[in-house]
């Protein structure tokens, strides 16, 4: 879908690569319990569910008919990546998340999409892949109708930050790939948006 480089790809996660899904998910870390559904899942439902359930549950998304709900990036054969994107009413926790939540002076335009979550695991990072899963998201987005697509991510200032601060993306990243600022909901938490029509 997205050539980053001459080896570092970017394709949609269909059912042929729920493997692959696995793999970068891994075994240790906020990936390997979270599967890609605290976006997805209101406060009490989240607290309520366990590692297996979100795993079949992102299984049964990438497996299911619809949009693929992500995509996965690839260095070489390698599954080097993953992020998620969809449309944004289908992540009950943005409608109420402080930082994503749309109000009634600033409501939501119609179709549109929000990329939630990356992740590269270690030994991909540092490397292009996280860039290179941002154009591949906004191109399913793209492919699939949204008139734009939301991000979330974090304000570094430059500084380095620990994965689990970076989850979202950052600023820089969202702007290299032609992103604009929407608003800043708290400090070092920005909603950027770029418009696809």
């Amino acid at each position: 879908m997205t050539e980053a480089t001459d080896t570092l790809r970017v394709v949609p996660a269909d059912a042929a690569r729920w493997d692959d899904v696995v793999t970068v998910m891994g075994t240790r870390g906020d990936p390997s319990w979270c599967w890609c559904q605290f976006f997805h899942l209101p406060n009490k439902d989240w607290s309520a569910s366990s590692t297996p359930e979100r795993r079949a549950a992102l299984q049964q998304q990438v497996c299911g008919a619809g949009p693929a709900p992500g995509v996965l990036a690839y260095r070489g054969d390698e599954p080097a990546g993953w992020c998620q994107v969809g449309p944004k009413p289908s992540f009950a926790r943005l409608d109420t998340a402080v930082v994503s939540r749309p109000s009634a002076d600033r409501p939501d335009p119609e179709a549109l999409w929000a990329v939630t979550c990356f992740v590269v695991p270690v030994g991909h990072r540092r490397r292009g892949v996280a860039s290179a899963l941002l154009a591949g998201a906004v191109d399913l987005a793209r492919a699939e109708g949204a008139a734009a697509v939301e991000g979330y991510p974090m304000e570094t200032g430059g500084a380095r930050r620990s994965s689990a601060d970076l989850y979202h993306g950052t600023v820089s990243m969202f702007e290299q790939a032609g992103f604009t600022e929407v608003r800043r909901p708290r400090p070092g938490r920005v909603v950027m948006r770029l418009s696809l029509r």
